[in-house]
């Protein structure tokens, strides 16, 4: 599978927070966040291991009891069932692969 760029395909996930998957296969889901400074993720867990490449911005990130501020280069892994939140403290664009393939992150869903 081959994923061409393009500026369509966003879906809000939550107020500020907007998402588009870019490729997936059997065992990983490939995607991008687009944040606006302000937005706020609660706290939540779910079974897919997540791990992220901030691109651009500033983000809080919170991972279990770890709090880490979150630049342009930097990444991060949360296991599964770990409890996790994030501040948006600059507009912001990370990127994202879940294992396994999260359903509810597939196109047309």
């Amino acid at each position: 599978m081959f994923y061409k760029a393009n500026p369509d395909g966003y879906k809000p996930v939550l107020p500020g927070i907007n998402l588009k998957t870019l490729v997936f296969g059997e065992k990983t889901l490939f995607s991008e966040f687009r944040m606006q400074a302000g937005s706020t993720l609660p706290s939540h867990s779910h079974l897919y291991e997540q791990t992220g490449y901030l691109v651009s911005g500033k983000i809080r990130l919170t991972i279990g009891d770890e709090v880490f501020t979150v630049e342009p280069g930097d990444s991060w892994c949360i296991k599964s069932n770990v409890s996790h939140s994030a501040e948006i403290l600059v507009d912001s664009v990370a990127i994202e692969v879940f294992s396994p393939v999260r359903e509810d992150y597939l196109p047309g869903q």
